[in-house]
């Protein structure tokens, strides 16, 4: 499979850094074409600009500030998101990416004020995060990333995709054990990808 990689995270030498690595390092093994995109190396700008907004319904071309990123998400069988859980929702330039690269005429079709997805070309998704605080915590407040992933990102890809959230909760209150644990978990996943 064609495997987009969305991570997001701004320490290489971070806990997300080591998971990021595991995820491309076990899907090349795995015998996937991996586009890693690194929105922080790459200096992915989060901000939907004025003019992208007033053009937002605008059909899609070479020219929009994005394309390089749209042809990336087009070209993709399957996508994998890994980022950290902040202040219970996506790090800002992970949310950024949506907001300005999954848009009409790419993940969608509004068709009489009604929005068709689009995105047919992914038929798999999983999602590896981290939070700091407990699942219980989360479900508090509904876990919004979760559902996001779960509910918008399914309704969004190929009708019956797969779409798999893989989290590590209490981060803050982590072990080693507990972390090899979860790395374990992530590689496996991966591994039978």
């Amino acid at each position: 499979m064609n495997v987009l990689v969305l991570y997001a995270h701004p320490v290489e030498t971070s806990f997300n850094a080591g998971l990021h690595r595991t995820i491309v390092e076990r899907l090349t093994a795995a015998g996937h074409a991996v586009d890693d995109c690194d929105l922080y190396a790459e200096g992915f700008d989060p901000r939907l600009t004025r003019a992208e907004r007033l053009s937002y319904h605008d059909q899609r071309g070479a020219g929009d500030p994005t394309a390089a990123y749209i042809e990336r998400l087009l070209r993709a069988d399957a996508l994998v998101l890994s980022f950290p859980v902040w202040n219970f929702g996506y790090p800002a330039i992970l949310k950024g990416f949506f907001d300005r690269v999954f848009l009409p005429g790419v993940s969608f079709k509004l068709v009489d004020g009604k929005v068709q997805p689009s995105l047919h070309n992914i038929r798999k998704v999983v999602a590896v995060t981290t939070y700091g605080g407990s699942r219980f915590r989360a479900m508090l407040i509904g876990d919004p990333p979760r559902k996001l992933v779960k509910r918008v990102l399914r309704a969004t890809i190929k009708p019956g995709g797969s779409v798999s959230y893989i989290a590590h909760y209490s981060m803050n209150l982590s072990t080693d054990e507990t972390r090899t644990r979860f790395v374990a978990k992530v590689a496996a996943r991966m591994d039978a990808f």
